[in-house]
C-alpha cells in the first residue's frame, strides 16, 4: 500500500535577546582564576562557540515553546490551528515532574487568541537532546497512519541548557525553541519513515540529576559516543535503505545533525568521509561545504546549544542559505539528518525539500533572527545562573515598563508550586493574583 508522504511544512525559531559575547564571559572568567585561561581557549577553539542567548527572570521552556508556536501558527494564516490533532514538546529542560510543557503552551496559545482546539493529543517527550526528533518522528507516523489530511501536528522543541559555571562547558550554554507543523502532503521537507537508522546504548555520558539545576558532562565521552552511534545508525539507516554508506554520503545533498556546539558536527562528519569515502580533512571540508553542513551549524555558535531544537535550527539555516543560492532548485534535494541524545540514542533518517519549499523559505528572515539581540552584562548573566530569583520591586516595574510589548511571560509560581503563565497584548490574558511566591525560571 502506498503510503502519503508526511513531514514539515513550516519552522519558526524563537531565542531570548539577552546575549553574551564569550570573549565578555571567558575573560571574567580568567581575571577570577587566571589558571583557567588555557583550558578556556582550548574549550573555544574546539567548540567554535562565540555567544549565549539566555532568558530574562520572566522566561522558562514554556514560554520559549510558546513563542515559537504562536509566531508558527499566526504566520501561517491559511493553515487553521482548528485542525491540530497533536501539541507536543520534546524537552529536556521540563518544568513539572507530571504535567507536559505542551499543556501549558496549550493554555498561553488559547490565552493569545489562537484557536487551538481541545480534541488533540497533548504530551511531552523526553531523550535528551533527541526528544525533539523523536517527537517529530511520532507525530509524522501518526498522521500518516491515520490517513487524514485535513489533521496537522505543532512539534516543539524547546531547551535551556546550563551547565556548572567555571568550566569548560560553561561556553556552550544556551537557550531557544523551534516550533514544526507536521502534516501530511508538507510544504517544506517530506520524511522518510521508513528507513529510519537507530543505535541505543546505556551511557553516563550526560545526565541531569533530579533536582539538579545544571547538566552533568563528560565531554570527551560524549563527543565519542556521538561518533560511535553515528556510525551505527547510519549503517542501521542503509540497511533498511538497501544501500552502503558510500551511497548514501554521496547521494546527500545537505547535512543536518545535532550540534550541542558548532565544531561537533563536522569532526563526526570527517570521520565519517574518512572511513567511507576516503576523503581526508580539506577534501572532507570541500564536500561538506558544498552540502550545506556549514549554513546549517554556524547559527549555534551565536546562540549557543539549545539541546532538543539545535538541528532543527540547523535545518532551517541551512534551507535558508541554499535557497539564496539557488532558488527554487531546492527543491528535491535530499537530506540526511542524525540526531544524538546523550544516555544515549541516535536516530539517523533522511528527507526530501518538498515542491512548496521555495514559497515557505521566502517569508523567513533569518538574519534578523541573530541580529535581533541585547547585549547582557556580565552581573545580568550571573543573575540568570544564580536562579531562582525573587522578584523585586524593581523587576516589577520593569514588567510594567515592557507590558506593552506583545509576548508570553512566567507570572507567577503559586504557594502550592503550580506555574501560571500569561500573554501580554491577549484580549483576554488571565492573571492569579493569588499566592505570588517567585517570577523566575528553574532550569
Amino acid at each position: 500500500m502506498k503510503r502519503n508522504s508526511v513531514g514539515i511544512s513550516d519552522i519558526r525559531i524563537h531565542v531570548p535577546e539577552a546575549r553574551i559575547g564569550l570573549d565578555t564571559l571567558v575573560e571574567h572568567r580568567v581575571n577570577e582564576n587566571p589558571r583557567l585561561e588555557r583550558h578556556l581557549a582550548r574549550a573555544m577553539r574546539t567548540t567554535g562557540q562565540r555567544a549565549i542567548r539566555f532568558p530574562s527572570v520572566r522566561e522558562d521552556t514554556a514560554t520559549l515553546a510558546a513563542s515559537a508556536a504562536h509566531g508558527l501558527l499566526t504566520g501561517n494564516p491559511d493553515k487553521s490551528a482548528s485542525n491540530l490533532r497533536y501539541l507536543t514538546v520534546g524537552t529536556e529542560s521540563g518544568l513539572d515532574h507530571s504535567k507536559p510543557v505542551s499543556a501549558f503552551v496549550e493554555g498561553m496559545l488559547q490565552r493569545a487568541g489562537v484557536g487551538v482546539p481541545e480534541n488533540l493529543s497533548s504530551f511531552q517527550v523526553q531523550h535528551a537532546c533527541a526528544a525533539g526528533t523523536l517527537s517529530l518522528l511520532s507525530v509524522s507516523a501518526l498522521l500518516q497512519a491515520s490517513g487524514r489530511g485535513d489533521e496537522s501536528g505543532l512539534v516543539m522543541c524547546s531547551d535551556i541548557a546550563r551547565y556548572d559555571v567555571r568550566t569548560t562547558a560553561e561556553i556552550t550554554q544556551g537557550a531557544g525553541a523551534v516550533a514544526m507543523l507536521v502534516e501530511n502532503d508538507p510544504d517544506l521537507v517530506e520524511i522518510d519513515l521508513a528507513t529510519q537508522g537507530y543505535c541505543s546504548t546505556d551511557a553516563d555520558d550526560f545526565f541531569r540529576p533530579l533536582g539538579s539545576k545544571t547538566a552533568k558532562v563528560k565531554g570527551t565521552y560524549s563527543m565519542q559516543c556521538y561518533r560511535d552511534t553515528l556510525e551505527s545508525a547510519l549503517v542501521d539507516h542503509c540497511e533498511r535503505a538497501g544501500t552502503r554508506p558510500r551511497e548514501a554520503l554521496e547521494e546527500t545533498d545537505l547535512f543536518i545533525l545535532h550540534t550541542p556546539f558548532r565544531n561537533l558536527p563536522e569532526t563526526a562528519m570527517t570521520g565519517l568521509l574518512e572511513k567511507h569515502l576516503d576523503l581526508d580533512a580539506e577534501e572532507a571540508r570541500e564536500f561538506l561545504a558544498a552540502r550545506g553542513l556549514y549554513d546549517a551549524i554556524d547559527a549555534v555558535a551565536e546562540v549557543g546549544n539549545i539541546y532538543t531544537g539545535s538541528m532543527y535550527m540547523g535545518l532551517a539555516f541551512a534551507l535558508y542559505r541554499q535557497f539564496h543560492r539557488v532558488g527554487s532548485q531546492i527543491v528535491g534535494k535530499r537530506i540526511l539528518f542524525a540526531s544524538y541524545g546523550s544516555g544515549n540514542t541516535m536516530a539517523v533518517f533522511s528527507g526530501t525539500v518538498a515542491p512548496g519549499a521555495p514559497r515557505v523559505i521566502a517569508r523567513w528572515d533569518l538574519d534578523a533572527l541573530l541580529a535581533d539581540s541585547r547585549d547582557a552584562s556580565f552581573e545580568e548573566y550571573e543573575t540568570w545562573i544564580r536562579g531562582p530569583y525573587v522578584v523585586t520591586a524593581s523587576d516589577a516595574a520593569d514588567a510594567e515598563n515592557t507590558a506593552d510589548q506583545p509576548g508570553f511571560v512566567l507570572e507567577t509560581v503559586r504557594e502550592d508550586g503550580y506555574r501560571v503563565y500569561g500573554y501580554v497584548g491577549a484580549p483576554d490574558t488571565v492573571t492569579e493574583p493569588a499566592g505570588r511566591l517567585l517570577v523566575g525560571h528553574y532550569l
